[in-house]
This record gives C-alpha cells, structure tokens and sequence, in this order.
C-alpha cells in the first residue's frame, strides 16, 4: 500500500509539474549574488545542480566556486543562499564545475589547462550559519594537467570516481581518482578521443552512458561509443578507429542553412537529452540550434534531394558532403608559464596567458562517417559574441533553450515555435539550466548574478514575448552584420573588439 501510495505520489507530482510549464508563464523570482556580503565578482560561466537539486554551483571569472543551499529559515519563496566559497587556485576563468555523485568531491576546469578536485566535505550538504570560505590549499584533492590546453567542459559519469573533460587540444579525456599519476604528457592515461581541431563542448546521457557528443571549431558534431565493437566491423562499416572509442555519426547541417562562404564553423554547445537518450542538440557560431536523433538514419549521397524534417523557420534541402576552407587560429600553452603557475595568480590574468600556439586548419578525419541531418531548426537568438551553452527544459524536455547576445534567453517547443522569451541578464546570457524536478530555471551570463525563474500566477515582469519580433529581427541584422565582417573584413571586426574592449568591461570567459 505504501509503495502504491508513492506511486501516486510521483504520478500526481509529475502531473502538476508537467502543468505548470505547459503555459510557460515564468518570471525572476530571485537574484543569488547582489547582496555585497557575498557572490561573483566577474562573469558566471557555469551553473550545475547537485545532490539531486538541493544545491546549486556557480563558477566563473574571479575563479571560485560557490555553493548555494535552500535555506528554510530564509523568508522567500526560492531562498537559495551561499553557503560556501570556494577559491579554487585556478589561474585563468573558471569553464565549468559539478559535484561528482555519491560524493563531497567538486571537479572544476579552467582555462589555465587544469583539472582540480576539491573536498567540501559535509559543510555543502549541511551548511554552517553563515557562508564559509574555503582555500584551495585545504581542499584541493587532485590537480592534472594531462590538457595541453584550455579545458572547456566537464561531463559526471554514475560513479564518484569518474568523469570526462574536453579541452581546446581536441582531446577527451576520462579521468579515475582511484588513480594517480605525474602528468609529464608521457605518463598521463591516452586520451579517449583526439580530434585535429579545438573542441569546445562534449555531452552524454545517463540513459546511453555509452555514447558522447563533441563539437567545437568543425561544421560537424561528432557522435562516439565507447562499446567495444571490434576493429573489423567497424571498418567494414566505414568508421574509423580512434583510441577507446569509435566515431560512429556526424551531425550535420544541409546546405542552404549556414553561409556557404563562412572561414570559420564553431559549435558552441552540445546537449544529449537525458529524458529519451537520443535526441541531441547543437548551438553554431551565427546560426541557430539545430536538434538531432541519434535514431535517425543518416543521409546517403543518392538521398541529397531530398528534403530533412525541418522546422518552417528553415529554408534549406540539400545535406552537403563538401568541405569549406577555415581560417583557424588558437592558442598553446606556454607550459613553464602553466606549471609555475600557484594559488595566487593575479586576477587580471587572462585564459590566453597560458597558451599561444597558433592552430593550422586540417581536412576532417571522419569525412567517410555517415552523416545525421536535424529534425528541426530554432531560430531567433543571436550566438556571436560568447560561447554560449544549449539546454533541453522540462520534466520531459519538452522545450529547447538557448542565451543570446540581446541579455534574453529563448525557449522553443520541439516543432520549432517560440513559446517564450524573457531577459535573464544585463547584457548576454551563455548558461541555462533547469531544475532536476521542480519548475526552476537558473541562468547566468556577463553579469555577476545568478537569476531564477519560475511560474507565476500574474503577468511576468521579464517577459519579452511582447517583443519577440523586433528582437528576432534585430538579432537576425546583427547576426548579418557579424558574419559580413567575419568574412570581407576581419581587420575592421578585430580593430572593432579591441576599441569595445578598450571603453567597456567585457566578459573574458570564453
């Protein structure tokens, strides 16, 4: 009868979840850092959720990482309070931060080329009375340097031991705290996947643990497995071996959808749907998000005229099997400088202090794998200017997200309409996250705060559904105007960036 009951129970929650985001009347409920006792005092690159929702991790800029709680004592509605700070030691702008299940343990990485792992203890599960500051060099556990470059991502895996990371080296790599070993670049554990171009993202799903998704400076997203397949039937099927893992899709888009004389394709943000397990997303560099199926079959050359299932606001057909020149440049570590490099490095310390190499462009080593073309196109948002994430929301995510440029973050349904558009910071908004079970979304960006959303019985305040089409139209004649400079006049665009530099405080993060 119990078990019958709390049944019921999540049947009846899930329910009255699934309720209150069908109409998508969300509104700020709460801001975490304006209160000058604690918070970030630079850009806010990550937010995850952790201990299934009770808390939530923020990292950024000024390199800490801060750990809020709901604090039932506090007279709110959503009474997120910062429990803990802690100053991680990295010497470049925090990427990204998540607490490792089953455990106490943090993994945070930077853009100083390192991974570290750090120890709370019980003091996030608990909380003392008032907000505690933790030193890196009481709760570092673990530093690897095995990137040779900057570290963008961090993906948890169901153990508290192990994890992956994605750094601009164009390298995955997993990594087991069981272990241990001197990262000299000879001794470190091969990589899991190496690509000829810097990756920026990776995602996976706790419903298909085996497969992960990278994308970065390519007009490709790259699906692996990490099944053993054996060596000749993977040959046999035209993919090729690389390490542990075997590159088995290519995302792609058809030809009409992206500017066929672009020098550079970027992938910002990757997501596998962790409702379903096959659905994915990709965010490109001065497009728009495109969504996938790993169960889609992929398109063969003699299927290039027809049609994929895209949404109205796309007007392409084709896929395309033709490779475009990329004016690819990047940075290298300086490795004496990264080594040196101690807990009190200045704060004015910029990610591409550490790394300088200039990357040469490479033809794409899995051109022979077959290609997925997308479901459906999300269109309005401007991704230009930062490196910014995408996100499914909903208890059965149900909706695509996605920042902009214009301090909004847009929400569409999966047929391609937008269903919501609200401002979620002051001037771009790069991270989204939803809560795990409750109607809560958390966003950050430029500004040093942190903002929540959820439904409200009134009118919302930080609608902008009321404006969408100007905003969609402003954003499509920025976007315009991007690549046009991108393409005939990168001299103007970069002289452009040093003089906004030069009178604004700009977000360095990415």
């Amino acid at each position: 009868m119990m078990a019958l009951s709390a049944a019921q129970n999540s049947r009846t929650h899930q329910r009255l979840s699934s309720q209150r985001w069908s109409s998508l009347n969300f509104d700020q409920v709460n801001v975490l850092g304006d209160d000058a006792s604690y918070g970030h005092t630079g850009c806010v690159n990550t937010l995850s959720w952790a201990r299934d929702g009770e808390l939530l991790l923020s990292g950024g800029d000024d390199r800490t990482v801060q750990i809020w709680r709901m604090d039932p004592a506090v007279e709110h509605d959503y009474p997120f309070v910062c429990r803990s700070i802690i100053h991680t030691g990295h010497g470049a702008n925090i990427f990204n931060a998540h607490m490792l299940p089953y455990s106490s343990n943090i993994a945070t990485v930077a853009g100083d080329g390192q991974v570290r792992v750090h120890e709370v203890g019980e003091i996030a599960h608990t909380g003392p009375p008032a907000t505690s500051q933790l030193d890196s060099r009481h709760t570092c556990i673990r530093r690897l340097r095995c990137h040779d470059n900057r570290i963008k991502r961090i993906v948890t895996e169901d153990s508290p031991h192990l994890f992956l990371t994605v750094s601009e080296d164009g390298t995955v790599r997993q990594h087991d705290l069981r272990t241990s070993h001197e990262c000299d670049y000879s001794s470190c554990p091969p990589p899991l996947t190496k690509l000829n171009f810097e990756l920026s993202t990776i995602s996976l799903s706790p419903l298909t643990p085996f497969h992960y998704v990278v994308a970065g400076e390519s007009e490709n997203g790259y699906l692996f497995d990490r099944r053993q397949a054996g060596r000749f039937l993977m040959e046999e099927r035209g993919m090729v071996e690389n390490g542990m893992t075997h590159c088995v899709r290519r995302f792609g888009r058809p030809d009409g959808s992206f500017d066929p004389h672009s020098t550079r394709e970027h992938i910002t943000g990757a997501r596998i749907s962790s409702q379903n397990g096959h659905e994915v997303l990709l965010s490109y560099s001065a497009d728009a998000v495109y969504l996938y199926s790993t169960r889609d079959e992929p398109e063969e050359e003699d299927m290039a005229s027809r049609s994929p299932p895209l949404s109205p606001n796309h007007g392409a057909a084709k896929p395309t099997s033709s490779k475009r020149p990329r004016d690819d440049s990047s940075s290298d570590e300086d490795e004496d400088m990264a080594m040196d490099n101690d807990d009190n490095a200045s704060d004015d310390e910029g990610p591409d202090l550490f790394f300088r190499k200039p990357k040469v462009s490479a033809p794409d080593e899995y051109a022979g794998v077959p290609m997925i073309l997308p479901r459906a196109r999300f269109a309005g948002a401007r991704n230009v200017d930062t490196i910014k994430d995408v996100n499914f929301l909903g208890p059965d995510d149900q909706f695509v997200t996605s920042g902009s440029d214009d301090g909004n973050f847009f929400v569409w349904r999966k047929d391609g309409t937008l269903c919501g558009l609200f401002e979620g910071d002051g001037v771009v908004v790069n991270v989204i996250e939803g809560h795990p079970h409750l109607p809560l979304i958390a966003t950050s960006g430029i500004d040093t705060t942190v903002k929540l959303f959820a439904p409200v019985s009134g009118p919302s305040t930080f609608s902008r559904m009321d404006a969408a089409e100007r905003i969609i139209a402003s954003n499509a004649r920025q976007s315009k105007i991007s690549r046009k400079l991108r393409r005939h006049d990168l001299a103007a665009l970069l002289a452009a960036v040093v003089s906004d530099e030069n009178t604004n405080v700009q977000c360095n993060h990415q």
